[in-house]
């Protein structure tokens, strides 16, 4: 059994890449369930048609998250984010099954089944909670790579879904329960991954030398949070430094510090999501109009805005596209807000291919901009610090989702049969 130490990182350490491919496939599992829910709006449309489903489950999912996020953010230094991370992936898991046993046993309307798929939703907000905070906090002592490759994944399950989405469109359309059938493939690709996810985590990241010697180097800087992850690898703490660990503990920055050294990262997070979902998803189901796509427009929209979220948070990578400045990521923030007006004028007047324009943009400016400020906020700190400031950063993303979500519900002011 390895003694963990901090250290010089090796000239040569293996596992960089495979650590990428991973934290990829973690950051997909991290939202390939909600994302088919979103993907699939048209079916619940269909099964609930007086209820606003995509606005309502949206309302209902943020709550949940945003409320656990905040726990979970406040006590970070003491909780086991091995244990967090895999009870996330396994209620993501066990709530994407549930939805499947739904479908096949009942795919109903009406009230009742309506308000068990919200509950089912809740323990989606649950799950990301943990995931989301407990990855960047975990990443955000390693690689900068490894945070984008994680962010990736995340763009990559709404890409995904709605690839699918688009496919079993047009393989079921004509068929008996066809939105049904594609919807059940939908959640069983989920399940499948959330289960892959589990495994990944669980058995195999941990044991990658890479990621055991930036964990190794945490736990020497006074980190708690990782010690069950380097038990799994075979790696135990010195003993006689747990008072030396306390210590270090107590030398940190609060989590108050740090949110106020970083507050123009936190606002530029909170910003980002507050204008994203106060348009997507909820706009492009409702206020979009109707086009000659027909029912295939606004599933259009939303891969749109996926495939284009998916690979924008590779441009950072590509260092002159990469924005390193605190006041130009501000004013990058800032100007998204012309999208604004710019969608309502072409929601009201534009035709189908000025709305795709702007949806891709929304989704290139959300993928980039979050990218940027989430590799560049942990840089110079300490593995305890930068593992706080990933909770912290992802508290206000998740701030700004809820803001956003609630904001969505203006849009349907002056609307006919609006509720």
């Amino acid at each position: 059994m390895t003694i963990a130490d901090g250290g010089e990182l090796p000239a040569r350490l293996e596992g960089k890449y495979s650590a990428m491919v991973v934290c990829w496939i973690l950051g997909l599992g991290s939202l390939v369930s909600w994302n088919s829910m979103l993907t699939i709006g048209d079916y619940y449309y269909n099964l609930f048609p007086n209820y606003h489903p995509s606005r309502v489950l949206t309302l209902v999912y943020q709550p949940f998250a945003l409320g656990i996020m905040a726990i979970l953010a406040y006590n970070e230094s003491k909780i086991n984010t091995r244990r967090r991370n895999i009870i996330g992936y396994l209620l993501f898991f066990a709530s994407t099954f549930m939805l499947i046993v739904d479908l096949a046993t009942s795919g109903r309307g009406g009230i009742g089944p309506f308000i068990g798929i919200c509950v089912i939703v809740g323990c989606f907000g649950i799950a990301d909670a943990h995931v989301q905070g407990g990855m960047v906090g975990d990443l955000s002592f390693m690689f900068p790579e490894f945070i984008q490759s994680f962010l990736a994944g995340l763009a990559a399950s709404g890409a995904l879904t709605s690839a699918l989405r688009l496919i079993t469109k047009a393989a079921f359309e004509k068929s008996d329960n066809g939105l049904r059938k594609g919807a059940m493939l939908f959640l069983a690709i989920s399940t499948f991954f959330e289960f892959l996810c589990v495994l990944l985590y669980a058995f195999f990241f941990p044991k990658l030398p890479i990621v055991k010697y930036f964990r190794s180097k945490a736990a020497s800087e006074g980190s708690k949070t990782v010690k069950a992850d380097l038990a799994a690898a075979g790696i135990q703490t010195k003993e006689d430094q747990e008072h030396e660990d306390n210590n270090k503990q107590n030398e940190r920055l609060s989590n108050k510090q740090l949110f106020f050294q970083n507050i123009d990262y936190a606002l530029d997070l909170f910003l980002i999501y507050v204008l994203t979902l106060s348009i997507f998803p909820g706009f492009l189901y409702e206020n979009t109009g109707e086009h000659k796509l027909g029912s295939w427009y606004p599933l259009v929209l939303i891969a749109a805005y996926n495939v284009w979220d998916l690979i924008s948070r590779y441009l950072p990578l590509v260092k002159f596209l990469k924005i390193d400045s605190r006041k130009g990521l501000m004013i990058a923030v800032l100007s998204r807000f012309l999208l604004i007006p710019a969608f309502y004028f072409t929601a009201k007047y534009g035709d189908q291919g000025w709305m795709i324009l702007l949806v891709s943009l929304l989704g290139l400016t959300n993928g980039h901009l979050t990218v940027c400020v989430l590799t560049a906020a942990p840089k110079g700190y300490k593995g305890p610090e930068q593992n706080a400031l990933g909770n912290l950063l992802v508290l206000c993303l998740l701030g700004g989702i809820f803001a956003g979500v609630a904001l969505d519900w203006l849009w349907l002011i002056g609307k006919k049969n609006a509720f």
